[in-house]
């Protein structure tokens, strides 16, 4: 019998081991650092009659007249409470034989959840109870709601962070200076008051998370994300890397054969780049601008001082249809010059592969999708690495190209202009160049909402436009018919609009035509053989055509803000007055809405991204699982900027003065989470 107990002991502990992994709280800081996700008022009880009329949770406390379980529609666990004033039902449609046990006829039991009005009256649904004595006092402060896990009650995991709790106060990472400089208590006492706030305190304003304590945990938080990222970028700095030393007469004869100057801010990208590519540990940078800002061409110039310097150059972009748009753009700036430029898709046939591959392997410009990066795909001297739309790669994406080098340069493109708080939060491993003026000649915008009940107007507005010389994107979101969204497709639309306007020559392009065939109608788009062009989003970045001076975007609705920037950007590339059409189907969702009326009020991509950064958070943002860089969990980037600049001072202060410090911080915070710190 005394090793049966033993092993559901060990059975049971390791259970909850499990539960307490899965809510990533391994260590006694683990726990310490695991807050409220808001807070109950249990401290006063509601008569029954009472709490029918109450918003929100309340606590009701009586005995347990009727208990049973019922199959009506299905198994439910369904007890009656009552009091001097009233009575109410209690419903578990999910329920533990413990569960069971406590709501036995005769107890005394306390129950906190939200009355609502049921077929027999008031009820709670899944209230959460316990068991009392008569004279059992009530809470002197607020109760803690925790996040938990299934089979983690919130009682066990409270007991186990009062344990923690119970030990030894954490040793204090910020000096007594730092702190009454801004004013915040030691994250001991910040952690005590969270998760045991003194009776006199409102929910309210715990929940508003300005008060100090709050503010010293989010501060610790953003602090321990910088030191980590501002340790990552030291260490790479003790990397060796080819120092690409030119004489800049490769990039001056690229500039000179082209039909337009460098704007002010591509001017200086280009030497901020130049001076990270002559250094001797390996440049992490990120290119970020609006859309059509330029960024191909510093890209191109960078490449210059590479090439040049007797080293290779990696080109790599998420689509087929986007590589081979920088291939031939590049193509085109190279071949007067006699650079070689090698291109290499993972559609292409096994022959015409191996001929690339082998190109490759010599080639001073190699530009290609994923492709770059797979089995026998090698380089001799690769120097520098260039990955546009970078937060479309994941994090072993960009490890793998890197590795294909040993320690080369790398240069990201993002078109997707990063808020300045986000970038300050989770690029901080990086040096930025932003792109924030538009060359000159392009044309502003104009941006219409148009319901798809005015298809006729939209129609007359293509045909003004084609017959003024004009040419005009059509793009749709899906490329077959989906009984769940019931969307518009890609196929059906290019049908419909055949037949509709039969004077127009009108081309259709997704991504699951043959690349030959996408090939084939990009080429006859751009050559003005096709005035209309139906497509999917795989126009959404990089297709330059000037001509093409009106795009319409069927359930505009149902893309993201970021998307319809993007799209939208594909016109006004020339110097014909451009606009865009945006289709919407009602009903329309409340975020719909207001992602409409953000993209219809601007056309500044990095106020677009401030504003897509409130409505999605930073997460969904800058790809954070993808790019492997733990989330925040405390911290607001958008209320908190002010704690985002501090922090990101403090910590280059600490890793200065007392980098032992500055690691225990790092590691109290984040543990062994940032192992995948952005490649």
């Amino acid at each position: 019998m005394g090793n049966d107990k033993k092993t559901a002991c060990k059975k049971k502990s390791s259970n909850l081991q499990e539960k307490l992994k899965r809510l990533n709280l391994t260590r006694r800081e683990d726990l310490l650092l695991h807050l409220p996700l808001r807070y109950e008022d249990e401290t006063r009880l509601t008569p029954m009659a009472d709490a029918a009329q109450s918003a929100g949770n309340v606590q009701v406390e009586g005995e347990i007249t009727d208990c049973q379980i019922e199959f009506r529609p299905r198994r439910q666990l369904v007890a009656r409470l009552a009091d001097a004033s009233g009575a109410l039902t209690l419903r578990f449609i999910h329920f533990y034989p413990s569960q069971q046990a406590a709501l036995a006829i005769g107890n005394r039991v306390r129950c906190v959840g939200e009355i609502r009005q049921g077929f027999f009256g008031a009820e709670m649904v899944h209230p959460r109870c316990r068991v009392v004595l008569p004279d059992t006092p009530l809470p002197q402060a607020l109760t803690p709601v925790y996040p938990t896990t299934a089979g983690l009650a919130q009682s066990a995991l409270a007991k186990l962070i009062a344990d923690a709790l119970a030990g030894l106060p954490l040793t204090e990472t910020l000096t007594a200076e730092t702190r009454a400089q801004l004013r915040l208590p030691t994250l001991w006492d910040a952690l005590h008051f969270l998760h045991r706030p003194p009776a006199d305190v409102a929910a309210d304003a715990l929940d508003t998370r300005r008060h100090p304590a709050w503010l010293r945990v989010k501060l610790d938080e953003l602090l321990a994300q910088q030191i980590s990222l501002r340790q990552a970028y030291r260490a790479r700095r003790e990397i060796g890397a080819p120092r690409l030393l030119a004489s800049g007469a490769l990039a001056a004869l690229l500039i000179a054969r082209l039909p337009f100057a460098l704007t002010a801010a591509q001017v200086f990208a280009v030497s901020e780049i130049n001076a990270d590519l002559a250094q001797p540990y390996p440049m992490q940078r990120l290119l970020q601008g609006d859309v059509g800002a330029g960024k191909t061409l510093v890209a191109a110039l960078a490449a210059c001082q590479a090439i040049e310097s007797g080293w290779q150059v990696a080109f790599m972009a998420p689509t087929e249809i986007l590589a081979e748009q920088h291939y031939l753009k590049l193509t085109q700036w190279f071949a007067a010059l006699k650079v070689e430029v090698a291109w290499l898709s993972g559609s292409q046939k096994s022959r015409q592969k191996q001929a690339q591959q082998a190109a490759a392997r010599t080639a001073a410009l190699v530009v290609g999708t994923h492709a770059l990066i797979q089995e026998g795909v090698d380089y001799e001297r690769l120097g520098l690495i260039i990955i546009d739309e970078q937060h479309r790669f994941g994090v072993q994406q960009r490890l793998a190209l890197r590795q294909k080098g040993g320690a080369p340069h790398q240069l990201m493109m993002s078109a997707t202009p990063i808020p300045r708080t986000l970038a300050m939060s989770y690029c901080a491993d990086l040096d930025v160049s932003v792109l924030d003026e538009l060359p000159p000649g392009r044309t502003p915008i104009r941006t219409h909402l148009a319901r798809d009940g005015r298809r006729d107007e939209v129609m007359a507005y293509v045909r003004k436009k084609v017959a003024a010389g004009r040419q005009v994107y059509w793009v749709c979101p899906l490329i077959e018919e989906s009984e769940t969204l019931q969307l518009q497709t890609a196929q059906d639309t290019h049908a419909w609009l055949t037949e509709a306007l039969p004077d127009l020559n009108i081309g259709l392009v997704h991504g699951r035509l043959k690349p030959a065939e996408k090939q084939a109608v990009m080429a006859a788009f751009v050559a003005g053989e096709l005035d209309l062009l139906v497509a999917t989003t795989v126009i959404e970045v990089g297709v330059d055509v000037p001509n093409a001076s009106l795009m319409v975007i069927e359930h505009a609705e149902r893309f993201g803000l970021s998307q319809l920037h993007q799209l939208r950007g594909r016109v006004g590339r020339g110097a014909h007055e451009s606009a865009c059409v945006l289709l919407y189907a009602e009903p329309l969702s409340q975020l719909a809405r207001a992602r409409l009326k953000i993209i219809f009020e601007h056309t500044d991509g990095f106020e677009i991204a401030r504003r897509d950064l409130q409505l999605r958070g930073p997460g969904e943002f800058i790809g954070s699982r993808q790019s492997g860089m733990p989330l925040l969990r405390y911290a607001d980037l958008e209320q908190d900027a002010d704690l985002v600049e501090t922090a990101r001072t403090l910590a280059e202060t600490m890793l200065t003065k007392t980098p032992e410090q500055a690691d225990a911080h790092r590691k109290r915070w984040l543990g062994g989470r940032e192992e995948l710190l952005k490649a």
